[in-house]
C-alpha cells in the first residue's frame, strides 16, 4: 500500500523536550499548531541519538490519526544563550580560534547525564577527553551513549584535554576531520 504523501509538511520549530530513555520528544510547532512529536529512530536516521531542549529544528512531518509526527530531520540548531562561557576553561577561548580548530574523530568511552559530565577517546590517542553536558547542550546534543562515534574540537584545559565543541559523526561528514597528531 502507497504511503499518503499529501499530509508531508516541513516545518522549523523548537525542540519542547527529548527524553533519550523514553525514545521520543516533542517539538513546538511554531504557528501555534500541536506540538510535533520526534521519535529517537528519526532523529538516529539524522545520526543524532539525543538533542538539546530548546534546539531549533527542521523537521518533515506527517498527519496521522494520532496526531503530527516528524518522519524526517532536516537541520538542527542549538540552543540560543548568551555569550557567557559556560565553563571557565573556555572564558578566554576566541570563538573563532575554536571554529578554526580541527574536528577530531573520537568515540565516547562513557557519559553520565545525571552527573553532568563524560569522556571520550580521539582515535589513536589513549588519553581521555573531558565532555561536559554544557558543551554537548551548546552543540544541540543532550546525551550521548557509550561507543556513540563523535567529531571533536578538543583543547588542552586547566585540568587536561576537554572537548569545546561536539557534533554527532553523520553530522560533521560535511566537515572536514583531521586526525590527530
Amino acid at each position: 500500500m502507497a504511503e499518503d504523501l499529501s499530509s508531508l509538511q516541513h516545518v522549523r520549530g523548537l525542540v519542547k523536550w527529548f527524553d533519550p530513555a523514553k525514545g521520543y520528544g516533542f517539538i513546538v510547532c511554531p504557528d501555534g499548531g500541536p506540538d510535533i512529536l520526534l521519535h529517537v529512530n528519526v532523529l538516529r536516521n539524522f545520526g543524532q541519538s539525543s538533542v538539546a531542549d530548546g534546539a531549533g529544528i527542521e523537521v518533515v512531518t506527517h498527519r496521522t490519526d494520532r496526531g503530527v509526527q516528524a518522519v524526517e530531520v532536516v537541520a538542527i540548531t542549538p540552543p540560543e544563550r548568551d555569550d557567557t562561557p559556560v565553563l571557565s576553561d573556555l572564558a578566554e577561548l576566541d570563538a573563532a580560534d575554536i571554529s578554526n580548530s580541527p574536528l577530531e574523530p573520537a568515540r565516547v568511552k562513557w557519559f553520565d547525564k545525571a552527573k553532568g559530565f563524560g569522556f571520550a577517546n580521539v582515535f589513536g590517542r589513549d588519553e581521555d577527553v573531558f565532555l561536559h553536558v554544557e558543551v554537548l547542550r551548546q552543540s544541540g546534543l543532550s546525551d550521548l551513549q557509550s561507543g556513540e562515534a563523535l567529531a571533536m574540537r578538543v583543547i588542552d584545559g586547566k585540568r587536561g584535554r576537554m572537548a569545546v565543541e561536539v557534533l554527532a559523526w553523520e553530522a560533521a561528514s560535511n566537515v572536514s576531520l583531521v586526525p590527530s597528531e
